[in-house]
């Protein structure tokens, strides 16, 4: 992958070019994965944050503002990341009437790219309080357990009782590496889930164990998703992870047996 923008040396661009998104099939790793196009196992979205967009006004009076993006997770492509930031920085030195023109060029540019309609929604700084401070369910973290497996392995994954249970977990040790770069992605990992009670112990170090994966953050979310309802088959199953912030932006993959709309509340690393 050393062809995408992100392994490559690149020069700052200070006019706006939608040419700078560099889209990137999802098909590959749906097939990689046993997965169907015409027939996804799960719904969702991929949520991403924007805290360095800018522009000028009419006037030529730098504005700052952050955004939320939402693309569907049946999208046919992901955006790099790394393109992603070169073309919000494309519009550093333009002039726009106002943050409404700002959103539709967004999302003009950002819906063609993922070949699937993308929402985005432009904030003010002030307006960052409304992204409350995410208050983590029951974290299994602390389990005193022993793991020497760093590359996914589902056989960690085991059903502890085959009572019904409805339980959200969640663990701070999601870390994977980019595909392009290998420079390490940070993640906290919610599982939302009914059915037969999931071996905590297992299932923290199923998650350890992507500690060496190479992997986008959507892939890692959609394994795991497909690991856990391959293993465990819960009835109901929600895997929603927030990656800590790199160059301005995070990603933050939900996938979901059912749909749902999930909000953007953060996490304290991010």
């Amino acid at each position: 992958m050393g062809f995408l923008p992100l392994g490559q040396k690149t020069d700052y661009v200070s006019e706006y070019d939608p040419g700078l998104l560099f889209p990137i099939a999802r098909v590959d790793k749906w097939r990689d994965m046993g997965i169907e196009s015409e027939r996804l196992p799960f719904h969702g979205e991929d949520i991403w944050n924007a805290y360095e967009l800018s522009w000028l006004n009419k006037k030529g009076k730098p504005i700052v503002a952050t955004a939320e993006f939402r693309l569907p997770c049946s999208s046919p492509n992901i955006i790099e990341s790394k393109s992603f930031k070169l073309y919000l920085n494309s519009l550093n030195q333009m002039r726009y009437q106002d943050q409404f023109e700002v959103q539709e060029i967004l999302e003009r540019d950002l819906t063609a790219a993922a070949g699937a309609p993308v929402s985005v929604v432009i904030r003010d700084v002030d307006a960052m309080e409304s992204l409350v401070v995410l208050t983590p369910d029951y974290c299994i973290d602390e389990l005193d357990v022993e793991i020497n497996e760093y590359h996914p392995n589902a056989d960690l994954l085991t059903v502890k009782d085959t009572e019904q249970v409805e339980e959200r977990l969640v663990s701070h040790l999601l870390k994977s590496n980019c595909p392009v770069t290998n420079q390490p992605d940070w993640g906290s990992v919610f599982i939302d889930y009914q059915g037969g009670q999931i071996d905590h112990a297992g299932l923290l170090k199923y998650i350890a164990s992507f500690r060496e994966h190479t992997d986008f953050h959507e892939q890692c979310v959609e394994r795991i998703f497909i690991d856990i309802m391959t293993r465990c088959k819960p009835q109901s199953l929600v895997v929603y992870a927030r990656y800590v912030r790199r160059g301005g932006l995070d990603i933050n993959p939900y996938r979901s047996t059912s749909e749902i709309v999930l909000g953007n509340d953060r996490l304290a690393r991010q």
